[in-house]
């Protein structure tokens, strides 16, 4: 993590350590974000598999399948 005098006030859910992360973050292909609050940051991979399942139905309909 790096200090940044200007940090993004954002917080992220960090997939390779399953920890939330606000202020200083790891680099940002290991983050999903960013999440308003670290409630909603904490819940990053329930929301990512909501928005997946959403997509795929999406991708159905428009295939006619």
């Amino acid at each position: 993590m790096a200090d940044d005098p200007n940090p993004d006030p954002g917080w992220y859910y960090n997939t390779r350590t399953h920890e939330v992360e606000h202020l200083q973050r790891s680099r940002s292909i290991d983050l999903l974000g960013p999440y308003p609050d670290e409630a909603t940051a904490r819940r990053a991979l329930e929301i990512a598999r909501e928005r997946t399942k959403r997509a795929d139905a999406a991708d159905r309909e428009w295939n006619g399948d």
